[in-house]
């Protein structure tokens, strides 16, 4: 999938526009996990939706946060001379770089993967940048699901930024979690996880983890798969850090989880809501990340899905204690809710966030407009005019984060090594 080179050469081409409105505005039940899959219910804290991190030529040592209300988007600004850019191309070379930034994941408690100065081949960049995507012919050995990136840990009230070290000369998809012993507090540490299923007749899983307490990646080979039967998992790129562990999800089939702390991380399946498993498609991007989410809201990890006929229905199933199923808690038809001049949207509904602390609230892109819905209430709270510019129907809808901003936040360091 092509969503982290989309996001970032989308972010480039509006970084200066977005600055100043910024600063203008399964056959078998899966095995349970070990814990009970609901934690307390945080505060009401504030939140932010963030759509971007653009890099902007600023001499502060920090990086900082233009926050809005949502469904109105924040952004991150990253003074361009904390990046620290690998050196230029060299003379005549074909590659290009570009000093860009886009919000990748959020913790679950304030803190942020952030991903800037990306570097593609001339004729592949100039595609992506006028939204096309181009032919396998023209990759040229570019491996276009793991672009060039620099991967940074953030504070986004502290404006800290901790630059990841590469792996393996390479910078492969990553996710973060808090430290599972933190609680409602400043984390003690944090990890930085990639998963990937093997494809060459191993038929676990490999992951790649960067653990704060120690300063370095690991590779862990060999890990079980949990899989109740053969099927390979088409995992989205986003994923959700929740009660200690690291949630991914293929969109069309179910969840997989794993504690990325653990010295030998064991993984758990859960399939999506009877009725929500769909065959494999090659069409799993328009699937994955428009219609279908998962996201944490008040405590409990969530599947949130919109049907793609009229009424078009919004549900949302909060994922029980045992690990195991899911149920239906919230549920409205969005087509009743949104008739401009006698009718109802044009298009299907997208799902833009979840409400990370009013679990009945999922933000949604109707037509030109973002809006609040609140499914208990059957209303739409709020709306807000919903920035198209990232190009395809998904790409907006893979650039928003939702991130909580706890009080403590712009008070604690982020944890580092004890070398």
């Amino acid at each position: 999938m092509h969503l982290p080179l989309r996001r970032a050469l989308s972010a480039a081409a509006r970084a200066s526009t977005a600055f100043r409105r910024a600063l203008s505005a399964a056959t078998s039940a899966p095995a349970p996990v070990r814990r009970a899959l609901s934690t307390a219910a945080p505060p009401p804290w504030p939140w932010a939706m963030i759509r971007q991190a653009p890099a902007v030529r600023s001499p502060s040592l920090r990086a900082s946060l233009m926050h809005a209300d949502a469904p109105r988007d924040s952004y991150l600004l990253v003074p361009d001379h904390l990046v620290g850019r690998r050196p230029g191309p060299d003379p005549g070379s074909d590659i290009r770089g570009l000093l860009c930034g886009t919000v990748y994941a959020t913790s679950g408690d304030g803190l942020l993967i952030v991903y800037m100065d990306f570097q593609a081949p001339s004729p592949i960049f100039s595609k992506f940048a006028a939204g096309v995507t181009p032919p396998m012919d023209d990759l040229n050995g570019f491996d276009i699901n793991d672009p060039d990136f620099t991967r940074f840990v953030c504070n986004p009230l502290s404006g800290e930024l901790f630059r990841l070290p590469d792996i393996d000369g390479t910078k492969k998809t990553m996710l973060l979690t808090r430290s599972a012993a933190a609680g409602h507090a400043p984390p003690d540490s944090y990890v930085v996880a990639m998963l990937a299923e093997d494809h060459n007749g191993g038929g676990g899983f490999t992951m790649r983890r960067f653990l704060s307490r120690i300063g370095k990646w690991e590779k862990l080979v060999g890990l079980p798969s949990p899989l109740p039967f053969p099927r390979r998992m088409d995992i989205y790129p986003e994923g959700v850090a929740f009660a200690g562990r690291i949630w991914w999800a293929d969109l069309t089939w179910g969840v997989i989880s794993a504690d990325p702390f653990s010295d030998w991380p064991e993984h758990n399946f859960v399939e999506l809501p009877r009725g929500s498993v769909w065959l494999p498609s090659s069409d799993v991007v328009q699937v994955q990340g428009m219609h279908r989410r998962i996201g944490v809201s008040e405590g409990r990890l969530r599947y949130v899905e919109v049907s793609q006929k009229d009424p078009f229905v919004l549900s949302s199933f909060p994922l029980d204690d045992d690990g195991c199923s899911w149920t239906l808690e919230h549920q409205v038809a969005i087509g009743p809710l949104w008739e401009v001049k006698g009718g109802g949207p044009k298009d299907t509904p997208r799902i833009a966030v979840i409400d990370p602390v009013n679990s009945s609230v999922i933000l949604v892109i109707v037509d030109e407009h973002l809006l609040a819905v609140d499914m208990d209430m059957g209303k739409v709270l709020d709306c807000s005019l919903a920035d198209e510019s990232e190009g395809p129907a998904y790409a907006i809808t893979s650039v928003l984060k939702p991130c909580v901003l706890p009080p403590w936040l712009a008070s604690s360091k982020l944890p580092v090594a004890d070398l």
